[in-house]
């Protein structure tokens, strides 16, 4: 069985991305377990790190005993929302403060990414999400995919995913699967 962390970028509710990431769950293998972090966190401050404070705790213990991280983001002015920026920012720093430099909960996590946004936002979300992972020491997995919003749903709510989409999400997830079977 694998275990995957999915993290969805936005905290509003009804959210695309969570709508998308409700899709992914339909579609991966029977014995997968899913788990949705919360980034409902408060703002990464040093000032903040010790005592280690309990939302804190969980959210890296539960990133450290999953097989793998999946972040649905959205675009907000072509850029990763903060509260996505900042739990990513808590989940990076060291586990052992008196070594900086050491293993955080993300340390060699296998991460793949989503996102719904329109026009060339997903690929600048894609960009910015590739270099910070590199960055954090994870072990990225592509493709990525973005789904688009069908104007409709920023009436009613009702994210359509085409079947363009659900192919493409299919592929991340063999490739994800493929991963996993190396690590």
């Amino acid at each position: 069985m694998s275990k995957i962390v999915f993290i969805v970028g936005s905290l509003r509710k009804g959210s695309f991305n969570e709508k998308l990431a409700k899709k992914v769950e339909t579609l991966l293998p029977d014995n997968t377990e899913i788990s949705y972090l919360s980034i409902d966190l408060p703002w990464m401050n040093q000032d903040l790190e010790t005592p280690e404070l309990p939302e804190i705790k969980a959210i890296r213990e539960e990133v450290k005993s999953a097989d793998a991280i999946w972040i649905f983001s959205p675009a907000y002015n072509h850029d990763i929302p903060g509260v996505l920026k900042n739990a990513l920012d808590w989940l990076s720093r060291s586990l052992d403060l008196s070594d900086l430099r050491g293993p955080s909960a993300l340390q060699d996590k296998l991460v793949t990414v989503s996102s719904v946004a329109n026009g060339r936002s997903p690929e600048d979300v894609f960009e910015q999400l590739t270099t910070l992972l590199g960055w954090l020491r994870t072990h990225v997995v592509k493709p990525f995919t973005g789904v688009p919003v069908n104007i409709e749903a920023w009436e009613d709510n009702q994210l359509q995913i085409t079947d363009d989409s659900i192919e493409a999400l299919q592929k991340q997830i063999e490739a994800l699967f493929e991963a996993l079977k190396d690590k």
